[in-house]
């Protein structure tokens, strides 16, 4: 009988991404909820060391599978491996985030273990000792409430930045254990030839603890200058909305939004933002939304904690200016 909650812990370059704590935390509410343990499956090479950790998060055990052919992601060796562990061990629930990654994964490792998955969850909760995924449709309009029927592990992904994470706490460890799995070089289809980093060295959007965004209102990218300053002077990373992205002013990576990056930083500024309802979807959650706009009816105004009606070309440099007095 299938039993126990697994995550699958995310890494790049050696170290743990966000995401993971959210999935890792969440992942301890079910088996609390279940009266199952909680086990990591973590992946990567010379990785072992970063598994503890997550002892401090709810893990109860992890799984550490180190090869250097794990190093760096491909859709083939991570499925490979996570479906010949989940096959020896019939996980009850098996949740991964909703990142580019996860939902890659997750799409391959459903069809392995001809699973059910639902993608992009925003909660979830254990009715009749069974996973209900609640994911929004209709670019947030309504939610759906997903439910399994005798599919085992039942599959889902979590939005980042949504779930909370658990405080750490220091006097809790994990049991760390090598996984046992075999990986074939003919199963290998794919490999990573060269990885090209950014060299902006720009905190990635999901990451970010302060955005600064700029929509339609900022008028072409030449104007973003304004944000890149206040940006550099607060500490935060630079947003864009979908309208913006879609002119082609900024690059898509810098998206918030449903179709773009879902964000929750502890500060978001929108400059130049009405508030259109996909937008909203990626950015909601922040702990403290401020709005510039210089229409007072933009939807943004009743999403945001604080609000600013006035042209965004005099507001954001006397903005920046003070709090330049201020620091």
């Amino acid at each position: 009988m299938a039993q126990g909650v697994w995550t699958i812990a995310e890494q790049r370059d050696g170290e743990i991404r966000k995401i993971t704590y959210e999935i890792v935390s969440e992942g301890r509410r079910l088996a609390d909820a279940l009266g199952q343990p909680l086990t990591v499956v973590l992946l990567g090479k010379g990785i072992k060391d970063k598994a503890a950790a997550l002892g401090q998060y709810g893990a109860d055990r992890v799984l550490v599978a180190d090869d250097p052919r794990l190093e760096t992601y491909t859709t083939d060796a991570y499925t490979a491996v996570i479906a010949q562990l989940a096959k020896a061990e019939d996980p009850a629930i098996l949740l991964m985030g909703a990142s580019v990654q996860g939902k890659d994964l997750a799409s391959r490792l459903a069809a392995r273990l001809d699973a059910a998955v639902a993608q992009d969850c925003t909660a979830f909760a254990v009715e009749g000792g069974n996973l209900v995924a609640i994911r929004p449709i209709y670019a947030g309009k309504a939610y759906a409430h997903v439910t399994y029927e005798e599919s085992w592990p039942q599959m889902a992904t979590a939005r980042p930045n949504v779930m909370s994470v658990n405080e750490p706490d220091a006097s809790k460890t994990a049991e760390v254990l090598d996984a046992q799995f075999q990986l074939d070089d003919g199963e290998l289809k794919t490999k990573v030839a060269e990885v090209i980093k950014d060299a902006s060295g720009k905190v990635d959007l999901t990451e970010a603890d302060k955005i600064v965004s700029g929509g339609r209102g900022m008028k072409g990218p030449e104007n973003y200058g304004i944000l890149e300053e206040l940006a550099q002077v607060i500490g935060a990373s630079v947003g864009a909305s979908r309208s913006a992205v879609d002119a082609g002013w900024r690059p898509h990576a810098d998206q918030v939004g449903q179709t773009g990056k879902v964000v929750s930083p502890n500060l978001y500024i929108a400059c130049g933002i009405s508030g259109a309802i996909q937008h909203l979807a990626g950015m909601g959650t922040s702990k403290v939304i401020v709005a510039i706009n210089k229409d007072a009816d933009a939807p943004i105004f009743q999403k945001a904690d604080y609000g600013v009606v006035g042209d965004l070309f005099d507001v954001v440099p006397a903005l920046t200016e003070e709090i330049k007095k201020i620091l």
